[in-house]
């Protein structure tokens, strides 16, 4: 049976002499839609591209005295390097300068033509070069170009020029988006452009005689056809028009369009009238997304407060980057960027969340069965509460991405990865390895936990691929994610008896302000801090024989929580590495308690936590925190400050 298809595109981008985080936003969402349809069963055309004619690029060439097509080489090659460090999946990338898309963009032009629907006179008004764009005189504003993002000078250009009979289709166009509301989305664009629409269509001049470098006009060769005709026939190029009538038959007309909202109108005006003029089919939808703004404005070269995604890629990698732009902001609206915004989805979504479930389940599982998934029992009321929200969630994902409410898919996998946590802290596996009447039960935990953390690696693979892969690895699975289905993500086919490996934590948490002490410094977590004195051993509050007032003891953040796994450190005989759970984070602490507990002894009991001391480095590994100790003068004895009885993982010690 055919696969379904599924033919998704962004806008091919203008060259730019530098590339902002903007650039990365739309081509982010596509591929996250592309593999997820991928996954999903259907036969995907991803197509992204660049737009390489025009005047402005020859002006840009001249002025460094290359020709356009060098100047345009270099630029792109940048882009296409952007795409490969983000992991952008694409099928197909459009470079406009290739002569598959020549003869397609000259085709269009004379079938449109031939239909009486192009004809010669002479042009006289307004262009903004930069937008590449025509307006006529009572549009402007204050006598520059209306584009809120441009508002730079306009030129007067008269010359000959072929005109395209955008006002014959305004009535046809207009009932196209009235009958099809899907057309246009979301609904506030089209709103916008039914309102443009109804104001009245100019017929659009759509070539140029002052300047050479682009497509000529296949009935004049002194003309060359006017970049925004030639740029928007792209997804003809890569659905094979002209080319490949099977492709075309197949994946025309396109499902999605995704676009910015500053150029919906020639994606939802221009666009479709030439598809009329030209008797092709329109595409299904055409989504206009919003802007990322940095301090309430939109990132732009003109106004230099564009972010480098290359070098956030670099500092954060890939995924946090991806994950950042899918999640944080509302698809459609405009999103704020923000480095504070990035660090905290870091450290709270995939660090804290999905980086600690990992962690704690690969630890509990060496601890307990050797690594080695069991199989489980019968499942208890709490089980199948944690099951049905694993179905339910696969379930709403699909509903919220088919409905491009990408960041509610997000929410909806990050709600079950935070009740999988929960469940840990609820069934407290390691007391169940106390008993072997418990095993059956322990055994059925751990199974629980490895298949969550199984269907999650395949829901977030079209989000975050690489983090994905890692996940489906350390679980001992097949192959890689992108091999499998969504299919898949039925409850239960978790291969029981895999191995789990347990590695470093996925993501790191990132601390913001005062640099860790270097190595040999007092540091957090050095060794047992004694009851008295031992804070002030890392820079806090220093304990005295003296008073000190509450507002001084106020400023410790002391917080219970559990050793999820001990080792020693290799090296150095008094100390002991610790995975301590805090309720939503793992911390990782550097503790000087060898010579008093064998790290068997610690796994699953409860500590006291100095969670706000600032971190540092033991014999090469980070403390992130001091555990509380008394002990006697000669340190003959020493013992763990622990609750009097078992309490919630974070609880705050007051």
């Amino acid at each position: 049976m055919e696969r379904k298809p599924f033919y998704i595109t962004t806008p091919i981008y203008y060259p730019s002499d530098r590339l902002h985080i903007g650039h990365a936003y739309t081509t982010t969402i596509a591929d996250a839609l592309a593999r997820y349809h991928r996954l999903a069963g259907e036969d995907v055309l991803f197509l992204t591209g660049s737009d390489e004619h025009g005047q402005k690029i020859q002006r840009r060439a001249a002025e460094q005295e290359i020709k356009p097509k060098e100047y345009v080489d270099r630029i792109v090659a940048t882009f296409q390097d952007l795409w490969r460090r983000l992991n952008v999946s694409y099928d197909d990338f459009v470079r406009t300068t290739e002569p598959r898309h020549h003869k397609v963009v000259q085709e269009i032009f004379r079938k449109i033509y031939e239909n009486g629907d192009i004809y010669k006179d002479e042009y006289e008004g307004w262009y903004c070069m930069p937008c590449e764009t025509f307006w006529l005189e009572r549009q402007l504003v204050d006598g520059k170009c209306p584009n809120p993002d441009c508002r730079r000078p306009v030129e007067l250009l008269r010359e000959e020029s072929y005109f395209f009979r955008l006002s014959k289709y305004q009535d046809r166009l207009l009932e196209h988006i009235k009958t099809h509301p899907e057309f246009i989305q979301p609904a506030s664009r089209r709103n916008e452009m039914i309102k443009f629409i109804e104001q009245g269509l100019e017929d659009l001049c759509i070539s140029r005689t002052t300047f050479d470098w682009g497509i000529p006009v296949p009935i004049n060769a002194k003309h060359v056809i006017y970049v925004w005709f030639d740029a928007l026939s792209n997804y003809l190029t890569g659905a094979g028009w002209l080319q490949d009538e099977a492709k075309f038959a197949k994946f025309w007309p396109a499902d999605l369009h995704l676009v910015g909202k500053e150029i919906v109108r020639f994606h939802t005006i221009i666009w479709p009238i030439m598809l009329m003029a030209a008797g092709l089919p329109l595409p299904k939808t055409v989504f206009g997304h919003g802007w990322l703004v940095l301090e309430g404005e939109k990132m732009s070269k003109s106004k230099g407060n564009v972010v480098d995604p290359v070098a956030l890629i670099e500092e954060f990698g890939a995924d946090a980057i991806r994950y950042f732009l899918l999640r944080e902001i509302s698809f459609g609206a405009d999103g704020n960027f923000s480095r504070a915004a990035l660090i905290q989805r870091i450290n709270s979504d995939l660090a804290n969340d999905l980086g600690n479930l990992l962690y704690r389940t690969s630890a509990m599982l060496e601890k307990f069965t050797g690594g080695r998934v069991p199989e489980p029992a019968f499942p208890s009321d709490l089980d199948q509460e944690l099951i049905r929200l694993a179905e339910q969630t696969v379930a709403v994902v699909d509903a919220d991405i088919r409905g491009l409410e990408i960041n509610a898919a997000l929410a909806a996998i990050w709600r079950l990865i935070g009740r999988a946590n929960k469940y840990i802290d609820e069934t407290a596996p390691w007391n169940l390895a106390k008993n072997e009447e418990t095993r059956a039960q322990l055994h059925t935990v751990l199974y629980n936990l490895a298949e969550v953390l199984r269907i999650v690696a395949l829901e977030i693979f079209a989000f975050v691929p690489a983090t994905s892969t890692r996940i489906w690895q350390q679980l001992g699975l097949e192959g890689t994610p992108d091999k499998h289905s969504l299919a898949e993500c039925r409850w239960g086919l978790y291969p029981a008896g895999r191995v789990v490996h347990r590695e470093p934590p996925l993501f790191p948490r990132i601390e913001i302000g005062d640099a860790a002490p270097a190595a040999g410094e007092a540091a957090s977590g050095a060794g047992p801090a004694a009851v008295k004195g031992a804070a002030g051993a890392a820079g806090s509050t220093q304990v005295t024989e003296g008073l000190i007032g509450i507002e001084d003891f106020a400023r410790l953040d002391l917080r219970v929580g559990t050793v999820l796994s001990a080792e020693k450190v290799e090296g150095a005989d008094k100390l002991l590495k610790l995975m301590v759970d805090l309720g939503e984070e793992t911390r990782q602490v550097v503790a000087g308690v060898a010579q008093y507990y064998r790290p068997e002894e610690l796994a699953g009991r409860q500590v006291v936590l100095v969670a706000n001391l600032k971190p540092a480095k033991l014999k090469g590994i980070t403390s992130q925190g001091m555990i509380l100790a008394a002990s006697t003068a000669d340190r003959a004895q020493l013992a763990i400050v622990a609750p009097e009885s078992r309490i919630a993982s974070g609880s705050k010690v007051k």
